[in-house]
């Protein structure tokens, strides 16, 4: 059944009206997040509740689905707004994270090689102080020749009136003239200088509390006072002092004075010089 189309202050509103109308409730309803098909009282009839065809009130199928893709499209556009910038915060977040483990990684290898450095540093100056320790021990209990490699020319107790006391009281070493003499063993010099008849002599008491004595030598090379070890440079032969011709007067006293002397080569022998 056809119906007359109402004039005047009751004519409908046209299509293009009611699309901008229902374009902007679309918007409005975006807006505040609500989707879907719109309640009838919101776009309420000119005609007091009368039944409105397609042109007279109610909305078209093609506007009610204009309205329904707008609300789609803005609320997804809505919806995502904030989208991006969240994201950029996450990834800024994990940046962060990874950036701050890699430092405490850093920083923990770096104490690590530091600690491993300061371990090596002492396990290496223990091996070092071992050593010296053990090398001062084996000092300590080494003894050699007076003069290496020479022999013996004159013997212990040899009669003869070149002494005052009668007898050899010691050995003699062949050495030219500037040939170095060294201490037998480990021990403090007690005396170095002119001797009258042994000439420039040195005396050292030894760590077993003997003493040997170095004579007629040419130039001395330690002071009174002064420790020596085993093989330690104390001067160079001579012919200084109650001498024939140049070489080592070596003695060996049980005391520091004249006439406490044992024989000087079984001394060497009993600690281990081949002589």
């Amino acid at each position: 059944m056809a119906f007359a189309r109402s004039h005047g202050k009751h004519r409908a509103p046209s299509r293009v009206t009611r699309r901008s109308a229902s374009l902007a409730g679309a918007a409005t309803l975006a807006t505040t997040g609500v989707i879907g098909t719109f309640a009838a009282p919101a776009f309420a009839s000119d005609n007091d509740g009368r039944d409105q065809g397609p042109e007279t009130g109610g909305l078209s199928a093609e506007d009610t689905g204009s309205i329904q893709i707008l609300a789609a499209e803005d609320t997804g556009s809505l919806r995502t707004l904030s989208g991006p910038d969240t994201l950029a915060s996450q990834v800024a977040d994990q940046a962060h994270a990874q950036k701050q483990e890699a430092i405490a990684r850093a920083e923990a290898e770096a104490e690590a090689e530091r600690q491993a450095e300061e371990r090596a540093k002492a396990e290496r100056e223990a091996r070092e102080r071992a050593a010296r320790e053990a090398e001062r021990k084996r000092l300590l209990t080494t003894w050699t020749s007076p003069v290496a490699g020479s022999e013996v020319t004159t013997s212990y107790r040899a009669n003869s009136s070149l002494w005052s006391s009668g007898s050899h009281t010691g050995i003699d070493f062949h050495a030219s003239t500037g040939t170095k003499i060294v201490s037998v063993g480990a021990g403090t010099v007690v005396e170095a200088g002119w001797g009258g008849a042994y000439g420039y002599n040195v005396v050292i008491q030894m760590r077993d509390g003997s003493y040997t004595q170095y004579a007629h030598m040419s130039s001395l090379s330690v002071a009174a006072g002064a420790t020596v070890m085993p093989g330690q440079e104390i001067g160079r032969a001579g012919s200084t002092g109650n001498s024939t011709g140049a070489h080592l007067h070596f003695e060996v006293r049980t005391g520091a004075e004249y006439g406490s002397d044992v024989d000087p080569l079984s001394y060497l022998r009993a600690k281990g010089v081949k002589v």
